[in-house]
Formats: C-alpha cells, structure tokens, sequence
C-alpha cells in the first residue's frame, strides 16, 4: 500500500465526507450552488497538493475566467474531476450519473449545488435529463461532460458520444476542449492503489456552437482533443 493510498482513506475521503455536510448547509444559504462550487475548487486544489501530484497546465489563456463554457474532456482517471475543479477557474457544474444522486449526503449535497444527473440509455428521458445541462449554462455557469460517458481503462481516447454536444447546440454555449494526460497513471481502473505522478492538462480555443450541427461540434472537440494527447502525450 503506498502513502497516497494511505493518505486518500485517513485524510482525503474523512475531509471529504465533512465537507459534504457543510456543503449541505452551504446550499441551503446559498441555493444557487456557487457556495458549494467554491468548496469544491478548494477541495480539488487540496487533493493535488496532498497526494503529491504535480500538474502542468498549457492554454490557460485560451478561456475567460468570466465567461461560461460547455467543457468537455477526455476521462482517463478517477482523479480527473479534482483535477478539473482545482484547476480551471470556471464556475462550473457537472454532469453525473443518475446513480451517485442516491448515495446518501453525497448526492444529496450535489443534487443541491446544482450538478446535472443524468439517466443512462437511448431513450426519450436519458435525453431529456442530459439537456438539462443547457439550462444551468443558460444562468451564465459553466458546465463540465466527459462525452466519452465513461472512464478509459489505458488512457486511450474513446469515441465521443453524440448527446453531450446536443447540449452545446441547445444553449449554443462554446465548448472548451480540455485534454487530460497521465491521470490514469495515478489510479488505475478497478484498483483501489494511488501513486504520485505527473499530469498534464491543455486547453484548447474554444469552439463556437452557434450555427453548428451535433455532428460538427463532435468532430471539432475530438480532433481538438485527440490531436494535443498526440502532440503532449508524445512528449511527456
């Protein structure tokens, strides 16, 4: 077991579960889920500090702290989202699974800081519960999708799925791609054992919905984001 491990079960996970109940407390003065965003920026900073991972982050001039983005990324590791939340500064919310919204305190405080639960599936609903990310960029936040719809087991990009860039088309919101290198090394998938290491995370420009097809804004962000884990991850 090494001491990240360690570290994750004695420290990460407690400060998590109590940052919970406060985020609880938070939603309620603060419905709007700004509050708990804030905390959870702080969580994902503490996160990488503690477990000792070093991230490196190239075009971060390529966004406006002040604007709001669809952002979408590719999902190699279970460290990505307080990778993400420690290190873009955008008021942002999630995209999730319907099932973490049942887990006691933990769905319930994200339910209430506004991160968007989605059914899985083809069908009518799933559909419906995935556009609902258009109304929160609608309120001027930013929203994060892994438009793979699940984690990669080597690091290697998936294929995109079609729904999340439906999302961009609706709100005609910009997507920001983001290309995540290295995390995977950090916890592999099924395992529980987690290692330093090095991840690098580039942004790329914006790409603009209005006026686009589903199927543009797809081929965009994954030529974006294929395209700098072949220029990055080549070098890293």
């Amino acid at each position: 077991m090494t001491l990240q491990t360690l570290l994750f079960f004695l420290v990460v996970l407690p400060v998590m579960f109590f940052g919970l109940l406060i985020g609880l407390v938070v939603n309620i003065i603060d419905p709007s889920g700004d509050g708990f965003h804030r905390m959870a920026a702080w969580w994902g900073r503490f996160c990488r500090k503690l477990m000792g991972i070093t991230v490196e982050i190239t075009g971060g001039e390529n966004y406006d702290p002040n604007s709001n983005y669809l952002i979408m990324s590719n999902h190699a590791g279970m460290a990505d989202i307080p990778l993400i939340l420690g290190s873009i500064h955008l008021n942002m919310r999630f995209v999730a699974k319907e099932e973490l919204g049942k887990i006691p305190i933990f769905g319930w405080a994200i339910k209430r800081g506004g991160y968007v639960l989605i059914k899985r599936g083809q069908n009518r609903e799933a559909l419906k519960s995935l556009l609902m990310a258009s109304e929160v960029l609608k309120t001027g936040r930013s929203v994060h999708i892994f438009p793979e719809g699940t984690r990669s087991e080597t690091g290697k990009i998936l294929p995109f799925k079609r729904g999340a860039f439906m999302i961009a088309q609706k709100a005609h919101a910009p997507i920001l791609p983001v290309t995540i290198i290295g995390s995977n090394r950090i916890t592999p998938k099924k395992s529980l054992r987690i290692r330093k290491s090095r991840v690098q995370i580039i942004i790329s420009e914006p790409i603009e919905a209005r006026g686009k097809k589903a199927q543009e804004l797809q081929d965009a962000a994954y030529t974006a984001i294929t395209g700098n884990m072949k220029k990055y991850g080549a070098a890293g």
